[in-house]
């Protein structure tokens, strides 16, 4: 267990700097975009496309649950996509500012990420038997992956105020094409794995599994509740236009509040390792929501710098929290020898809620609520407080009965 999560730690922190939609590259490609004349509705739209691997998930767990590569389900193909990983950043830090060929390899990213990710999604649930067990997984999972968003964030900003928009996202580049080499190593001494080969017999069970988790009710409904958890128009890309063309904060302090933001998320880790691992699974659903929807509201106060730092912060303990009880819920109704499957499926789900959600909260803001930003945040945060009235459905008292 000690190996696993600091095996854990060492991939989502690579995932932290090296991924796309908020990683050290995000803030110069955000940047970029902007300077040259692209539209909240453009931006959004282009990190939907960034996104598109997230919601696909489902298919990298299907071929890792049914085709060994080298004799492993799991360590070849993370040490695979992290050398791709690897090639597709150092190609973008090579180019000068070829734009399409940028945009191809950026995707490029994108897939290996989500193959990552859903490769440790299935180890998650392989190797968590109890909610208290799964929480202490997602809790290092997304603590350490939230250290290493507020170094990119800072890292970012920096790089977005000394180099030009086309320099400051190859500088960001080629420090991305750096950290899947962590991963690499982790997999190869840390990662314990049984070898595992292709049979009859072994297809069968595992297809068996997978039908099994198709059909299942309870899986359904989870999947019903992420969605709808994980969908309240968002924000993001409307509210870096207002900080930089409104409020004129500087390219720094922007990467700084996004920094803010992540040191919030690691707040709401160690919260939830010190403390709130106690409380059920159908009470900490409950403290998320009703959290998050403090935290977006929150976003209504906004004025000046103070104001930005504090509810930034406040809106990562909440987001932490959230996910931990909704990655919790998900890991924990995986059906065995399935994993990859079920996991990346249910994760598919509240990435194409999150998807949904950006590009609805940008259209909303440039199309119907004429750039004003404090419209979309009381849409967001009531449509968050609605989640409340689904968390009956899961009847999750039985399972702490």
């Amino acid at each position: 267990m000690r190996r696993l999560m600091l095996f854990f730690a060492i991939v989502y922190a690579v995932e932290g700097i090296g991924q796309g939609r908020v990683g050290i590259i995000y803030q110069p490609l955000s940047y970029y975009l902007k300077v040259r004349g692209w539209t909240p509705v453009d931006v959004t739209a282009f990190f939907a496309l960034l996104n598109f691997p997230w919601v696909i998930k489902p298919v990298f767990g299907l071929v890792s649950d049914f085709v060994p590569l080298l004799g492993y389900r799991r360590k070849s193909y993370l040490i695979l996509s992290s050398l791709v990983a690897v090639g597709a950043y150092a190609g973008i830090a090579w180019l000068s500012d070829a734009q399409g060929s940028t945009a191809v390899l950026l995707v490029l990213t994108a897939y290996a990420m989500a193959v990552s990710s859903t490769l440790c999604g299935a180890l998650l649930a392989e190797n968590s038997s109890s909610f208290e067990e799964g929480g202490a997984l997602v809790g290092q999972q997304w603590l350490w992956f939230n250290i290493a968003v507020m170094a990119s964030a800072l890292a970012g900003g920096a790089l977005v105020e000394l180099r030009s928009p086309a320099g400051a996202v190859r500088w960001a580049a080629a420090i991305a094409a750096i950290a899947p080499i962590a991963v690499i190593a982790g997999s190869l001494l840390l990662l314990d794995e049984t070898r595992a080969r292709v049979d009859r017999a072994e297809l069968k069970r595992t297809l068996a599994s997978i039908v099994a988790a198709v059909k299942s009710r309870r899986l359904w409904l989870v999947a019903g509740f992420l969605f709808l958890y994980a969908f309240a128009p968002g924000f993001g890309t409307p509210l870096y236009y207002h900080m930089t063309d409104t409020l004129q904060f500087s390219q720094a302090y922007i990467g700084m509040l996004a920094s803010i933001a992540s040191a919030g998320w690691i707040a709401g880790g160690l919260l939830h390792r010190w403390v709130l691992w106690r409380i059920g699974p159908k009470a900490m659903l409950y403290l998320g929501i009703v959290l998050g929807t403090l935290a977006t509201a929150a976003f209504l106060l906004l004025e000046g710098e103070l104001s930005a730092a504090l509810v930034n912060f406040a809106s990562g303990v909440a987001a932490m929290i959230a996910t931990i009880a909704s990655l919790t819920l998900a890991a924990h109704y995986c059906p065995p020898r399935a994993e990859g499957f079920a996991f990346a499926g249910l994760m598919s789900v509240m990435n194409l809620a999150d998807v949904a959600s950006s590009n609805v909260g940008a259209f909303l803001y440039e199309r119907v609520f004429g750039n004003q930003l404090a419209p979309l945040i009381i849409v967001s945060a009531a449509t968050t407080a609605l989640a409340a009235v689904l968390v009956p459905l899961l009847r999750l008292e039985r399972e702490t009965e």
